[in-house]
């Protein structure tokens, strides 16, 4: 695979999904504002693309109860920004064999407020965060924006992920490479790319072999 850029999901591919600690985190906000939570917040289309008090708003978080809640959910993303094993290793190993690093992630502003404290800060040379740019994934405009921070052509780029948001075939569109992740023993998690073709990988460290070969 000839690329110059190798760029990365975040979610379940860089980093875990803790079901269970997100579970917790519903269930505290659910009992501090006495609503189901989840359901509102699933239910609303913007809240990767916008500011995250103002999608608490509006699905009705009062206002006495906004900045614990703020808290609650800063409390699960920290929990969960925790590289996988060999995460770390591996894009410096990228950065070191002369490979520019990006990152693309449908998240909430969490992430991106975040991210500094996490052992991922300094280790990209581009990150997109769709809550700041106001896009998400399979957007063609998110992956182009982030090619054109790394200073590359979409298909001088390899485009690493689990396959949600149809994140995989959003990049080839646009002309990247792309590499789906899974975890070992485990079929992928989303349906539209159960029959994936393309390269595959089951821990981050095999990226470096498939961009070699």
């Amino acid at each position: 695979m000839r690329v110059s850029a190798v760029v990365f999901d975040l979610w379940e591919t860089l980093i875990d999904w803790d079901h269970d600690a997100n579970a917790r985190m519903h269930s505290r906000v659910r009992e501090r504002v006495g609503f189901d939570f989840r359901e509102r917040w699933n239910l609303d289309r913007d809240r990767y693309t916008q500011p995250v008090r103002t999608v608490l708003e509006r699905i009705g978080i009062p206002h006495d109860a906004m900045e614990e809640v703020v808290a609650i959910r800063a409390e699960f993303v920290r929990h969960c920004l925790v590289p996988r094993a060999g995460a770390v290793d591996t894009l410096r190993q990228l950065r070191a064999d002369g490979y520019k690093v990006g990152l693309i992630t449908v998240c909430t502003e969490d992430v991106e407020r975040l991210w500094p404290e996490s052992e991922f800060a300094g280790l990209f040379d581009a990150e997109v965060f769709s809550n700041a740019v106001g896009l998400s994934k399979p957007d063609p405009r998110i992956y182009l924006h982030c090619c054109e921070l790394l200073g590359v052509e979409p298909h001088e780029a390899a485009f690493v992920g689990d396959g949600a948001n149809d994140e995989l075939a959003g990049a080839e569109r646009v002309g990247m490479h792309s590499i789906l992740i899974h975890r070992p023993g485990e079929d992928p998690l989303w349906p539209e790319v159960l029959d994936w073709d393309g390269p595959r990988v089951t821990s981050v460290p095999e990226v470096l072999e498939v961009i070699a070969s």
